[in-house]
């Protein structure tokens, strides 16, 4: 799988790019037919602690599964939004 990580605004650090690599790499234990994978990081400019925004593309054949959380921190939104894909990947796999 191709894991592509995007920073808007700001330069990401490696340990957070390597982070999401290995968050997102584990994906392809529910399902192989995990095309590529595209993560985005972005502050959000609201005034509020919770404005780090990650957003998580995978490419399936037939269908795109996107998730996007908005966090304290970026790490925190990496592992909600790999918790949203995974379910996403579960009733993919369930319609094939």
């Amino acid at each position: 799988m191709n894991v592509t990580i995007q920073s808007l605004h700001f330069d990401a650090t490696t340990q957070l790019k390597d982070f999401a690599n290995q968050k997102v790499g584990k994906l392809d234990r529910f399902f192989d037919g995990i095309i590529s994978a595209e993560v985005v990081f972005s502050l959000d400019k609201a005034g509020n602690t919770e404005n780090k925004v990650t957003k998580i593309s995978l490419s399936v054949p037939g269908d795109v599964l996107v998730a996007e959380r908005q966090c304290k921190t970026f790490e925190e939104g990496v592992d909600l939004s790999c918790d949203a894909l995974k379910r996403q990947l579960e009733k993919h796999k369930e319609k094939k």
